[in-house]
Order: structure tokens, then C-alpha cells, then sequence
């Protein structure tokens, strides 16, 4: 009972658990069905066990004669393999036939239908039943016949014109059946040979599945604990992430929030840039403004005297001349665009606007931001500060359940249970191998038996082929077949030797061919076969096959549950693959080890724990109210109200009437129309003097100018936009701090149930290894396929196929024996030597047929009486045939 008890635990797996203690346990939390990203775990990889059986056999050149037999088979029996047949029989039967069952009309049509499958198999042995009873009887009847000198018993051979080519043909046609007898014999004897060559191999199928079937007990318990050992991989991994809680789920919930936070406060960042370019822009227009007025004053000075120099020298004499007159005339008409175009000194100051400003920036804006910076990005440690108390918790719970997932697998006694079953085994095997001794002794008298029964055909070969060596070689054309010489004589007689063997053994050869016949053809057929193609799992998985009160065989056996549906079919395919017994055998259905699991896993305290996560948020402070007071007062500056256009008014005048580059070109131009003199020289002296004030003030003011345009431009940029962006940088942080103060909740519940999912789906992945690794890696049971096929080769295989190539080969001896006794007979006339032949009489030109010496033996020859008397004995002497007495 050990290796039954020991067989059933491995099955199991250690992976059982009781009702009472599945009813407590809930099923995973609903929120655990929606998947999570989660980071892939490697849970490594099942330690494996290599099997060394290779249930496969290749039998070699005798194969085509297997291939033979079986199609001789398909031809004696074509039909498909009658399942149905045999269901019905096996159910209606289940309780004996007793009495006039056999009348009933159900039963007769089974045994009709019975009879129709097996009717090949009915017809070739009813034949070979007919062959072994009538063998003896003609060949009794032939004996007696012969002794009477007919059935060609006469010791007279008559003359025949194709005498010649009908020896030849009786010696070519016995010699090709001898052929086929002697590889009738030689396929026997191989298939008899074969099965012994095999019980080698027979040794070593069943020492290498026992060894796989230890291989397969000793593995199992060590991938047990491989599999239940890699929840520590789970656990720590989800101890990991609540350890880095503050960064993943404070970095998510700080990810998700800084959508509206961050933008809010980049833009209050800004403002504090505007108050300083701001300011920079007002003290450029104070500082361009002085610049101005200062450098004003002095071209204006400038100016003046330079235009009342140059009106001064236009008074001279000389312009009173004709043509120059008209020139110092147009000359002096211009002298009132040596002028100022602006005046810098009536625009007003922007003094005000600027202390307001420099009170704004006492306050350090750019620092209260940063505050708000600091405390939306120490979301983090906010989240791990109010979570760090679920760490302990948890690790506590996920220690408690990697306890009971270990304890549940070591419930069980299964490694003493294997380790009787791995005695079992040992014991088992010397048992089988203390059995060889007797086998290989059985084998040898089995062998011995057939080796005798094909020597007897061997002996009918061997006369067969002695007397036709003997006879070809004594013939002698020559001769007359009563001078026959003793070798050819010799030979005939052999031939008759080989016929009466024929007759002895024939009928006994017959009757082993019928009977191995009748049994090997049967047992391919309807075990063999279906055993190849899988169909007779189909009949033993056959619901109430087995027992009319089960509905499936091999869970009643192994679990008490017929009502399983588990089939040998499904189990031997799941093995066939080396898939694992738990698979194999469906273990769930009994030994749901999922099921505890999940409910393991899933806890409800771990559950509840997970579900207290949260995070409040509402402490946090973005833009404290000082920094808020800040912005309005920078916006209430007094930037705005700034008269701008009085600015760009004479910004955009210019800063003098008149180019004083162009003028003083233009004076120079019309100097060179003058007559060569000191008015042309002045002149031009003028225009030098222009052009320098154009360099030395001109240009630095215009600089000036330019710069105070810029500003001025900025400045009323920023004014009209100020109050616009201060009400809104207001807005969105007062935006951020309502949503993180009345809205937060929903991300924070809505990341942390993402953070919980991501946690259980640790244990997803591992509950779904563990039911990959339970179905496909552990217990792999490809042990017992192999057992199956292995029984299959050497039942099918070694044993059947080889008896029935036995009876193939020998029945076609037996068949091959008929015409050998017939060709021997005939051959045989041709080579023994004759008491009397036939005469050819010249004279008459016939052929006279008696006996030599008719009255020396007293009989009367009515052919010969017509006839004068002739002496035969002096015409065809005898040469040394035996004397004729007259009692014969």
C-alpha cells in the first residue's frame, strides 16, 4: 500500500488544504482584478529533472517485415477498430450472461456483429482448421495409395516427348518454392531471434523508467519548496515599494497635481522677473532723461553759436557779388534748421513709480516662491510620513502568510511518503530483476521450441534441396530410367523423403500458425492498434465502463470521485507532453492549491490595511499671503499711469531740426560752387564745425534717445499687461491651493489605489508563476507516458509484432509445403531409378509398354500377347535393378 499512498501524495503535490479553512478566506479584492503597470519579477526558473527514458523503438531491417504483417493483417480485418462493439458488450454483459440471455435479440445482434469483425480471422483459421485435420488424412491416403503403386507408387515411368522440359519446369518451380520456404523460415526464426535480442532492451526500458519514476519522487519536493519559496520574491518586492512609498506614490500624486501647481508658480517666478526688469526700465528713463536734458542745454548752445558764426560770415562782402549772392541768400535761408527738434526738459519724471517699486522689491518674492516650490515638492516625504506606520503592518501580514503558504506545503507527510515510495521502487525493481534468471530460462525453452519447429521445416528444405543436388547431378539424359545411377536415385528418394516429412510435419506446423494466428492477430488488432492510436483510452474513458455505479475510472481510483472529469486519455496527453501531475491529474478539482492561495494572499487584514493608505495634503502652502500682497502692489505701482505718449512724442521728433550730417554736406556742396577765396574756405570750415557737433553730441544723444524709446516701450508694454497677468498668477494660485486643499483627495485616492494595485499585482504575477510552474514545471510527468509507451513497445512491439511475423512466416511455409510435396512427387519420377520402362519398337514404330521378362513373373501382359515374344532383357538390360520376387 506504500507505493499507492506514496504515488497519490506526489500527485498531490503536498497541495491539499481543507474546507473549514477556505470558507474564512475571501477571494481577492475586486480592485485587484484591474490591472496595474507593474514591473515584471523573475521568479527564476523550477528546478528541472531530465528524463533518460526515450520510449521509442526503431526495429531495424525487420521493420518491412512488421509493415507486411500489419498490412496482411488490415487486409484479413479492415475495419475500424469497434469501440462502440466493445462498450456495449462490456455494459450489457457487466452483470454475466446466465440462462437464454444468449436469445435475446440485443445480444445476437452483438455477437452478429461480432462475428462480422472478426470474420476474416474466422474464415483463414476455419482454413487452417480444415489444413490440419485433412493433412494427416491425404497424406495417409496418399501413403496407402502408393503402396498399392498408384498416386505414382508404379516403379514404371513412361516415355514422353516433353519429358525433358517437364523435369525441367518440376525442378525450377521446387527449387523457387524452396527459395520462398527458406525465407518463410528465415523470417521466422528472425522474429524468433528478435524477441530475445529484445529482453535486453526489455531490462533497460523498466531500470530507466524506475529510475525516472525515483528521479520524478525525489524532484518534487524540491520544486515544491523552490515554488513556495519565491513569495519571499513577492514580498520583498512589495516591502521595496512601500519602503520608496514616498517616491512612488508621492511622485505620482506629485505628477498628477503639478499639471495645475507648477504652472502657477513658474508665473508667479516671472513676476518677480518683470518687477525687475521693471525697475531696471525706470531707472534707464531716469537715467536717459538727465542725459538728455543735460546734453540739450549744451547743443543748444552749440547751436546758436554756430548759426550766428556762419550768419556772420554770410554778412561778408564778398556774397554781394553777382552769382555768390544768391548762394550766401540760400545759404542764409537755412540758418533756422540749425535748431533743436525735442524738448526733453518739459516731459514729467518717473521718480514715484520707480520708490513704489523699490518698497515692492523689499520684499523677497522669488523666496516665498521657492517656499511654495519646497512644499509641493515635499509631497514625497509628506506621503512617507503619514504611511510609515503601514510598513510595519504589512510586513508583519506578508511574513505571517509566506508562514502559512510553507507550513501548508509541509501539512503533509510528503517527503517520508516518497521516500517509501523511492523504497518501493528498489524493492520493486530487485523483485522484476530477481524474476530475470527465470525469464531468460523461459525464453531459452521458448526459443529452443521454435528453433525445433522451424527445423522442421529446415529438414523438409533440406531434403528438398539435397535431392535436387543429388538428382541434378546423377541425371544422366543417356540413361533409361531403369539404368538410373545411384547418385540420381539417390536424390529421388530424398524428394520422397522431403514429402513424407511434409505430411508428418504440416499439419502441426499448421496448427501453431492458426493458434498464434488466431492470438497474435487479435491481440494487434484490438490491443495494439488502438493502443498506438490512442483509441482505447477512449473505451476505458467511457463513462460506467468500468463499474455501472462510477462514471469515471481513474478518479474513482485515485481520489474516490467518479464524478471528476478526468480521463486516461487527457492524462496520458498531458504526460505525453511532460506537463505537470497537477495538470495531468486536475488536481484543482480536489486540491485547489490556487484557491489557498488567493485566499492567502488576498487577506482581509492585508486588504483593509492597503484600503487606509491616504495622504493629506491640505497643510500644504504654495504662495503665502505676503508674497500674494506683493504681486497687488506691484501692480498698483503707479506704472500705468505714466504719460507714455509724451515720451514717444519726443522721442520720435528727433533730437535736432535737421540732419547736421546732411546740412553740413549740403553747405559744403554749395562752398565748392563758390569762386576760390576766403568765403569758400570759411564756409567749409563751417561744415567741418557742424560735423563735429553732430559727432560729439549729436549721436550720443540720439543713443540716448533710442535707449529711452526701448524703455519707454517696455514700460508701457508691462503697464498695460500688469494688472492682467497679476490677476491671473493669483488666480491660478489660488486655483492650485483650492484643488489641493478640496480636490487632492480624489488623486490622492485615486494614485494610491493605482499604488495598491501595483502592490497586489506582485502577487498576481506570482499566483499566476505558481499556476504556470504547478500546471507545466513541477511533478512533470512524463514518467508515466513512458510507462505506457514503454509497456505499448514491449507488449506491441517486442512481443507481439514478433509473433506474428513468427506465424507469417511459418504459415507461408506451411502454404509453400503443398506445392513441394506435389513438384517433389513429380520430380521424383524423374530421378529414381525404375523396375520397368517403356520399349520402342522399330519395326511396329510404337512405343511398348509391360513388363521386362513377363514370364519369369507369370503375368500376362494382353499388350504384349499380340505380339511375337522379344527379349527385353537382351535389348535394355537392367543394369543393377534389384531383383523382382514373385510374393511382391
Amino acid at each position: 500500500m506504500w507505493w499507492k499512498v506514496g504515488l497519490v501524495l506526489v500527485m498531490c503535490s503536498g497541495l491539499t488544504s481543507s474546507e473549514a479553512r477556505e470558507e474564512h478566506r475571501d477571494s481577492p479584492p475586486r480592485n485587484t482584478m484591474l490591472r496595474a503597470p507593474v514591473e515584471t519579477l523573475d521568479f527564476g526558473f523550477v528546478p528541472s529533472v531530465v528524463y533518460e527514458t526515450h520510449a521509442f523503438y526503431e526495429p531495424g531491417p525487420i521493420g518491412i517485415v512488421f509493415q507486411m504483417v500489419h498490412a496482411f493483417l488490415y487486409v484479413v480485418q479492415p475495419n475500424p477498430f469497434p469501440k462502440d462493439l466493445i462498450v456495449k458488450m462490456v455494459q450489457q454483459n457487466m452483470g454475466g450472461i446466465k440462462g437464454d440471455d444468449y436469445k435475446k435479440p440485443e445480444n445476437v445482434v452483438l455477437l452478429l456483429q461480432a462475428i462480422y469483425y472478426e470474420l476474416g480471422f474466422i474464415v483463414l483459421s476455419v482454413l487452417g482448421l480444415v489444413f490440419v485435420l485433412f493433412m494427416p488424412v491425404v497424406g495417409l491416403f496418399f501413403c496407402v495409395c502408393r503402396c498399392c503403386e498408384n498416386c505414382g507408387g508404379e516403379m514404371h515411368q513412361r516415355q514422353k516427348k516433353n519429358g525433358d522440359c517437364l523435369k525441367g519446369f518440376y525442378m525450377a518451380t521446387l527449387i523457387a518454392t524452396s527459395v520462398f520456404l527458406a525465407v518463410g523460415v528465415t523470417i521466422a526464426y528472425a522474429a524468433n531471434q528478435n524477441i530475445t535480442n529484445q529482453i535486453k532492451s526489455t531490462r533497460r526500458l523498466v531500470s530507466s523508467n524506475i529510475r525516472d519514476l525515483k528521479s520524478f519522487a525525489n524532484y518534487t519536493p524540491v520544486q515544491i519548496d523552490y515554488v513556495s519559496a519565491q513569495y519571499t520574491t513577492a514580498k520583498n518586492k512589495v516591502l521595496s515599494d512601500l519602503d520608496n512609498i514616498g517616491n512612488l506614490l508621492g511622485g505620482q500624486i506629485h505628477n498628477q497635481l503639478e499639471r495645475e501647481v507648477v504652472p502657477a508658480l513658474d508665473n508667479a517666478l516671472r513676476m518677480t522677473a518683470a518687477m525687475r526688469e521693471t525697475k531696471e526700465s525706470l531707472e534707464s528713463v531716469t537715467t536717459t532723461l538727465e542725459i538728455l536734458q543735460e546734453g540739450t542745454g549744451r547743443l543748444q548752445i552749440s547751436l546758436q553759436s554756430e548759426r550766428a558764426s556762419l550768419s556772420n560770415t554770410l554778412n561778408d562782402p564778398a556774397c554781394s557779388n553777382g552769382d555768390v549772392t544768391h548762394t550766401c541768400n540760400t545759404i542764409r535761408g537755412t540758418l533756422s534748421q540749425l535748431a533743436l527738434s525735442a524738448n526733453f526738459h518739459g516731459l514729467p519724471d518717473v521718480e514715484a513709480p520707480l520708490a513704489n517699486l523699490d518698497a515692492v522689491l523689499k520684499t523677497d518674492l522669488s523666496n516665498i516662491v521657492q517656499k511654495g516650490y519646497s512644499s509641493f515638492n515635499n509631497t514625497p516625504r509628506l506621503v512617507r510620513e503619514q504611511t510609515k506606520e503601514i510598513l510595519s503592518e504589512v510586513k508583519g501580514l506578508l511574513d505571517k502568510s509566506g508562514g502559512e503558504i510553507v507550513a501548508f506545503t509541509k501539512m503533509f507527510p510528503v517527503e517520508p511518503a516518497l521516500e517509501n515510495f523511492t523504497k518501493f521502487l528498489t524493492e520493486s525493481q530487485k523483485n522484476i530483476e530477481a524474476y530475470y534468471p527465470q525469464i531468460d530460462q523461459l525464453d531459452f525453452y521458448r526459443w529452443i521450441g521454435c528453433v525445433v519447429i522451424c527445423c522442421m521445416v529446415v529438414l523438409v528444405l533440406t531434403f528438398n534441396f539435397l535431392g535436387l543436388l543429388c538428382g541434378s547431378c546423377g541425371y544422366d539424359k543417356n540413361t533409361t530410367p531403369t539404368t538410373r545411377g545411384c547418385l540420381s536415385n539417390t536424390g529421388g528418394n530424398l524428394l520422397m523423403a522431403s514429402v513424407g516429412f511434409s505430411f508428418i510435419f504440416s499439419w502441426l506446423l499448421m496448427g501453431v500458425v492458426v493458434t498464434s494466428f488466431i492470438v497474435g492477430g487479435n491481440v494487434e488488432k484490438l490491443v495494439c492498434e488502438p493502443l498506438a492510436n490512442r483509441q482505447i483510452f477512449k473505451i476505458i474513458d467511457t463513462p460506467y465502463m468500468v463499474h455501472p455505479a462510477k462514471k469515471n475510472f481513474l478518479p474513482g481510483m485515485l481520489f474516490q470521485d467518479p464524478n471528476i472529469d478526468l480521463t486516461m486519455g487527457s492524462m496520458y496527453r498531458d504526460c505525453y507532453e511532460n506537463h505537470g501531475l497537477y495538470s495531468a491529474l486536475q488536481l484543482e478539482t480536489s486540491f485547489n492549491f490556487n484557491k489557498f492561495l488567493n485566499a492567502t494572499v488576498y487577506n482581509l487584514e492585508l486588504n483593509k490595511i492597503f484600503n487606509s493608505v491616504s495622504v493629506d495634503l491640505q497643510g500644504m502652502l504654495l504662495l503665502e499671503q505676503e508674497g500674494k500682497d506683493n504681486l497687488i502692489d506691484f501692480a498698483n505701482t503707479g506704472v500705468g499711469e505714466i504719460d507714455y505718449q509724451a515720451y514717444l512724442t519726443e522721442v520720435n521728433k528727433g533730437v535736432t531740426v535737421v540732419d547736421l550730417l546732411s546740412y553740413a554736406n549740403e553747405l559744403e556742396a554749395q562752398a565748392d560752387q563758390l569762386p576760390r577765396g576766403a568765403l569758400e574756405n570759411a564756409l567749409k570750415g563751417h561744415a567741418s564745425s557742424i560735423r563735429q557737433i553732430h559727432k560729439e553730441q549729436v549721436v550720443p544723444m540720439e543713443q540716448a534717445t533710442g535707449t529711452l524709446s526701448q524703455s519707454i516701450k517696455l514700460l508701457q508694454k508691462t503697464s498695460r499687461e500688469l494688472p492682467i497677468k497679476v490677476t491671473n498668477v493669483l488666480n491660478a494660485i489660488e486655483a492650485a491651493e483650492y484643488l489641493i486643499a478640496n480636490n487632492a483627495s480624489h488623486v490622492v485616492k485615486q494614485e494610491a489605489d493605482k499604488f495598491i494595485m501595483k502592490l497586489l499585482g506582485y502577487f498576481s504575477q506570482y499566483t499566476e508563476w505558481v499556476k504556470h510552474s504547478l500546471e507545466m514545471e513541477v511533478a512533470q510527468c512524463k514518467p508515466i507516458s513512458n510507462i505506457i509507451d514503454s509497456l505499448e513497445i514491449v507488449g506491441c512491439s517486442f512481443i507481439v509484432d514478433s509473433v506474428n511475423t513468427f506465424w507469417f512466416g511459418l504459415g507461408g511455409c506451411c502454404l509453400l509445403l503443398i506445392p513441394s510435396i506435389i513438384l517433389s512427387v513429380k520430380l521424383a519420377k524423374f530421378y529414381r531409378r525404375m523396375d520397368t520402362e517403356d520399349v520402342f519398337d522399330d519395326s511396329l514404330d510404337v512405343v511398348v509398354s509391360g513388363y521386362h521378362s513377363e514370364s519369369l513373373y507369370g503375368i500376362n501382359n494382353p499388350v504384349m500377347s499380340s505380339y511375337p515374344s522379344y527379349d527385353t532383357m537382351r535389348w535394355y538390360p537392367r543394369a543393377s535393378a534389384p531383383p523382382r520376387q514373385p510374393d511382391w
